[in-house]
């Protein structure tokens, strides 16, 4: 039985539309409205956030908000690897999913002398920096971050000087660079990619199951094979933004997309993978209530967030 730590990031700076924010206490609506204690039953610290920085100039049109966007996740950071430290099982309650480059470099500070595995479900890559990036939001970045990938051979901006300097501090968090290797990483339901990640994805012949490799082959397999392509890495970090499931259930998120994986198949997937020892962290992202109806997107993510806490506590 492991500990649980919840640690809520109720940060939305790297988003591109406003309501990330209120995503984790949505989740706990959700709770309520189901009669859960779960959110009773768990210890759980939250991530001082600078949301008022939604109020102010995005600055640099090439990494919004970026010098806010480096200051959550050098928190982050530092609150994942004390749970890591204190021997918890570190459960991440993000808004936006730049989020994860904080909690990367969390576990890598933590556990700075061994490999870590990254399972990354979601409809979008996330591979985009400040040379590459067609919109400036910060959720685009997190694994080019930890990657440490500018993607210079296709740039198509010019990031100023002091941009660079804030992107340059994000990928040296913890002063580890870079933060996990390309073989070490596993994408799944994978499909809304620009060329200049593309690029990238082609170039490291990065793992990738897609969701109709899910549905031919089934969730068992899917993470079997994902775990064992990381069979050399002694610690996993599993990352879900929930748009990964269809945008038939995902309203609520702020960058739908079609041809997504189910509820039930990212809940089973989701449990099949924590069951796996190596697996030390795992994180959700992107619920937006405001975009969505009746809290629809949040009751489906407490459900599956229910059933990784049952497999393990129990």
């Amino acid at each position: 039985m492991k500990k649980i730590r919840f640690i809520e990031v109720k940060s939305e700076l790297g988003a591109g539309s406003r309501g990330a924010s209120l995503g984790p206490d949505a989740i706990k609506v959700a709770a309520l409205d189901y009669g859960s204690s779960l959110f009773r039953n768990i210890d759980h610290s939250e991530v001082q956030t600078e949301n008022q920085l939604l109020f102010e100039s995005p600055g640099s049109p090439y990494a919004k908000r970026i010098k806010g966007v480096l200051t959550m996740l050098e928190r982050t950071a530092n609150a994942v690897k004390n749970s890591l430290k204190s021997n918890e099982f570190p459960i991440i309650l993000s808004g936006d999913h730049s989020t994860a480059a904080g909690t990367i470099s969390g576990i890598r500070m933590a556990h700075p002398k061994q490999r870590l595995g990254v399972i990354w479900i979601d409809a979008h890559a996330d591979l985009h920096s400040p040379w590459t990036t067609p919109s400036g939001n910060m959720h685009g970045m997190p694994l080019a971050a930890v990657l440490g990938e500018d993607n210079i051979t296709n740039k198509m901006n010019k990031p100023d000087k002091e941009t660079l300097e804030y992107w340059n501090r994000i990928k040296r968090i913890g002063n580890i660079i870079p933060k996990i290797d390309w073989n070490d990483l596993v994408f799944i339901a994978l499909r809304d990619i620009e060329p200049e990640e593309s690029y990238l994805l082609k170039k490291n012949k990065a793992k990738i199951f897609s969701t109709n490799d899910v549905k031919r082959n089934g969730v068992e397999k899917i993470a079997r094979y994902s775990l064992a392509h990381l069979s050399r890495c002694p610690l996993i970090y599993v990352s879900f933004d929930v748009d990964s499931m269809d945008s038939s259930i995902s309203k609520g998120t702020g960058t739908p997309v079609r041809n997504g994986i189910t509820e039930k198949e990212a809940g089973s997937l989701l449990v099949r993978l924590i069951q796996n020892e190596r697996v030390c962290c795992f994180e959700i992202s992107e619920v937006n209530p405001t975009l969505d109806k009746e809290n629809l997107m949040a009751e489906n993510t407490f459900e599956i967030l229910s059933k990784i806490v049952s497999q393990l506590t129990n």
